[in-house]
């Protein structure tokens, strides 16, 4: 008998002792599992900011939405931007293509004549070493019947520009807008 007790004692004693062993082990996994959990609190705390910093980026941003409409939004507007850009972009391109066109010191002068009725506008691009004279321009439209009202002369870089505005002596006649652009076009030349 003193032999089964002493085996029920040593079974006891192993059981509390397992016991401890296994209340050490789920204190030891509480503590990643408190872990995590702080991980997840500031991952959470981490994307509401980054969510608020989003919608205070966005103009069409509702001020209390849904996570889903904000994030619809934020798409918009970036694809919105990307547009934009890509419109400025060409615009850059055309406006620089422009550019080189008139500014090119190694290019001919650039002649525009516009007809608005008994209006006719000349627009005269050309280098500082130009080899005509404003008055041979003035004086070719004089000739093709038309009365300059204002002639303007503005020098951007190495290119001058002149814009001359002239009108028909007589209305009924006009201006033959062909004849001015070929006189001036052989002038030029």
């Amino acid at each position: 008998m003193a032999l089964l007790e002493a085996e029920d004692s040593l079974e006891k004693q192993g059981i509390k002792k397992l016991a401890k062993k296994g209340s050490m082990t789920r204190r030891a996994s509480n503590s990643p599992k408190l872990h995590r959990n702080e991980i997840e609190k500031n991952r959470r705390m981490s994307m509401k900011d980054l969510y608020a910093r989003l919608a205070f980026q966005i103009p069409t941003a509702p001020s209390k939405s849904s996570l889903h409409l904000l994030l619809e939004h934020a798409t918009t507007h970036v694809k919105r931007l990307q547009q934009r850009l890509k419109m400025l972009k060409q615009k850059k391109q055309l406006l620089e293509g422009r550019t080189h066109h008139i500014t090119g010191s190694s290019r001919s002068p650039v002649i525009i004549v516009r007809e608005m009725g008994s209006t006719l506008e000349v627009f005269l691009t050309s280098g500082l070493n130009k080899n005509f004279f404003l008055y041979e321009v003035i004086s070719v439209l004089e000739e093709e019947a038309a009365q300059v009202v204002t002639a303007n002369q503005s020098t951007v870089g190495d290119r001058i520009i002149y814009s001359i505005c002239s009108q028909a002596v007589s209305s009924r006649i006009g201006i033959e807008t062909s004849r001015v652009r070929e006189r001036l076009q052989e002038l030029i030349s």
